[in-house]
């Protein structure tokens, strides 16, 4: 198969009906191709409703003031409103499966978790080296150490008056 001129010419000679049952099984289950597979769905739609509009084309509509304004849409499904068609990467641009850290399906991708717990480590590790820095942010044990001093130093004044060793008295 390394001359694809040969299937390229069969699959052109398709019609596009044709071309898309073609397409449809090929592309089922192959991730990587999920903008054709969109694609191929909504063209398959668009199809679909070509056909709903031919279905009855001798019935004429008798104009009445309930109509709605010329330009506006019909009110079926598709008719007035325009969709966005699904956007294609570039070819020659190898696209990950995986838009913004999340996957087409909605789950996060394992890089994305992985830099956000490193970006939050980061900026707890931040916050309290800075902290630290200033005197009013001194940790729970520099003020711990430093209220059981006093209490030691305390402590030892009143042992001292107890016994009577006391040089101020």
């Amino acid at each position: 198969m390394s001359d694809y001129s040969d299937i390229a010419a069969k699959l052109a000679a398709l019609s596009d009906a044709d071309l898309v049952a073609v397409l449809r099984p090929v592309v089922a289950g192959r991730p990587a191709l999920w903008a054709l597979r969109n694609a191929l769905e909504e063209s398959s739609s668009v199809h679909h409703a070509e056909l709903i509009d031919d279905v009855s084309p001798a019935t004429g509509t008798a104009p009445s003031h309930d109509a709605p304004a010329p330009g506006t849409g019909s009110g079926q499904v598709g008719g007035g409103i325009p969709v966005p068609p699904v956007p294609v990467p570039p070819a020659g641009i190898p696209g990950s499966p995986t838009i913004g850290g999340y996957s087409p399906s909605g789950v996060p991708s394992f890089d994305s978790v992985r830099d956000k717990v490193e970006q939050r480590f980061g900026t707890a590790q931040g916050m309290g080296e800075l902290d630290r820095q200033t005197p009013a942010g001194r940790s729970a044990e520099e003020q711990f150490e430093a209220r059981e001093k006093a209490a030691r130093d305390r402590l030892d004044q009143i042992r001292k008056s107890v016994r009577g060793n006391d040089v101020d008295s």
